[in-house]
């Protein structure tokens, strides 16, 4: 369990790096045979792209690292409980495990929401561990939101 706390350790770098750049701080990284492979925070902002949570970019690096758009056998790890679209994405990677920080109930879309990987029609479903993180996670994010209020 070490290098689980290692690795979103490394997610929550990730996440206060985009917060410091004035995204929303969420943070994510693909581990592959225990070594990180690819890391990213959102950066929706700096790209005015919606597609560009941490996730979406974490899976874009590693599939390039890699030289394999199928992930088979990678770890994700995530700040926060990724949104359907990301879910979507980590099913179509076949990312072995997601491990998350931080329960999403707005904007969840695997354990809230429309739980993506309990539906009939998603083709890969990863292990999920949610709750790795959580209070440095769920801290993050509301320093990050009073700070705009």
């Amino acid at each position: 369990m070490a290098q689980t706390n290692g690795f979103m350790a490394a997610a929550l770098d990730e996440a206060r790096a985009a917060g410091e750049r004035g995204e929303v701080p969420i943070g994510a990284v693909v581990v592959s045979d225990g070594a990180i492979v690819a890391r990213a925070g959102n950066e929706t902002r700096a790209l005015n792209d919606i597609t560009a949570h941490a996730e979406i970019l974490a899976i874009r690096r590693a599939a390039a690292a890699i030289g394999d758009e199928r992930l088979t056998g990678a770890d994700l790890y995530v700040t926060l409980e990724p949104c359907t679209m990301c879910a979507a994405a980590i099913s179509f990677a076949r990312i072995r495990r997601l491990y998350y920080g931080a329960e999403d109930p707005k904007g969840g879309g695997v354990d809230n929401g429309v739980r993506f990987y309990a539906q009939p029609t998603c083709h890969h479903a990863p292990e999920v561990y949610a709750g790795i993180g959580e209070t440095s996670s769920a801290d993050l994010l509301k320093r990050f939101f009073q700070s705009r209020r």
